[in-house]
This record gives structure tokens, sequence and C-alpha cells, in this order.
């Protein structure tokens, strides 16, 4: 089995190292380390982790901010450790879609409940992102489909099966799929206007 791919961002390099050696005691792969939030969304963008471990307190990009932009481009889920646990982070780190939150101290014992719980969550989230998109497209192929049946049905003076057996004996015989013949018909119609 593949080990987890880890970027590790603190401004404090003993807490790096320190975190480095509990996660490979667990067995997780650390790829890459960073000493702010620009610096991790750098390496991010470079080395495509499975996770990403920050701490919010850190110089220009603070954690919460490199997460909302690593969450924004899909990169890899966040992993937030934080002495700190004011409701106003937790708020803003949820806000940024961070998928995990630890608080300071925590135990070696603790990582691998979070990151195994963030990488699930993560995995939901890409899966119901690509449903959603699959949904979005078929909305798009039917509703071209139905505008091109009704050309076909108004110039063709077809009923509805025929104009729609017609889209699809093209889309067969030219090797192309329906949302695509039906969208010819279309600007074809739009250009005889």
């Amino acid at each position: 089995m593949e080990r987890t791919r880890i970027i590790i961002a603190d401004d404090e390099s003993l807490i790096r190292m320190d975190l480095r050696e509990m996660l490979t005691n667990l067995g997780y792969l650390v790829v890459g380390e960073a000493g702010d939030g620009q610096s991790a969304i750098n390496l991010s963008w470079e080395l495509r982790p499975d996770i990403v471990i920050m701490d919010i307190k850190m110089p220009d990009v603070d954690g919460i901010e490199a997460a909302r932009v690593l969450t924004e481009e899909r990169l890899a889920p966040v992993l937030l450790l934080s002495a700190y646990s004011q409701q106003e982070l937790v708020n803003r780190a949820k806000e940024a879609g961070v998928v995990s939150y630890l608080v300071k101290p925590f135990r070696e014992s603790d990582l691998t409940p979070a990151i195994e719980v963030a990488l699930a969550r993560f995995g939901e989230f890409r899966t119901l992102e690509s449903e959603i998109d699959d949904l979005k497209e078929t909305l798009e192929t039917r509703k071209a489909v139905e505008r091109a049946k009704g050309i076909l049905m108004q110039l063709q003076n077809m009923n509805e099966a025929e104009a729609f057996r017609r889209i699809q004996k093209m889309s067969m015989n030219n090797r192309k799929p329906m949302k695509a013949v039906a969208e010819a018909i279309i600007l074809a119609h739009q250009a005889g206007e």
C-alpha cells in the first residue's frame, strides 16, 4: 500500500522536526516542509501531497488563509494544528474548508485518526463534486437534445419520438455524443435564421 504523502507547515522548525518524527513513526511519508502559508501553497502545487498539516499562526499567509487556497484549488485537505481553540479561529477554519483541527499539545496517537478522517472527508467531497459535475453535464445534454428535437419537429414536421431517433441515429453514425449533435443542429438553425 502506498504511504500517505504529507506536507508540514509550521514557522517553528523544532515543531516541524517533532511532527516529522511522529508522522514517520506512524508510517506516513513527509514529502515537504514549509515555514509559512505561502510556501505551503507553493509546495502543494509542486508536490501534490495527500494532506497538508499546518499551524494557524505563521508569518505572511496564516494557516487558515493557506487552507482556503488549498481547498479552493482542490490541492489537498488541510489538518490545522494550533495552540489556540478560540471559537473565532475555529469558525474561520470551517469557512476556509479545513477538514480537521487538532489543538496543541497533542499526542502522536491523536494524529492518525485526525489524518484518516481528513482524508476520508476530502475523498467524499471529491466524489460529491464529481457527481455534481456529471449531473450538470447530463442536464446540459438533456436541454440541448430537447431544444434540437423542437427544431427538428418544427422544421421537418416530425413528432417528438422521430426527432429523438434522428438525433440518436446521427450520434451513432457520426460517433459523436448526442449533446454535440444537438448543439450542431441548434447552431445550424441559428445560422439559418
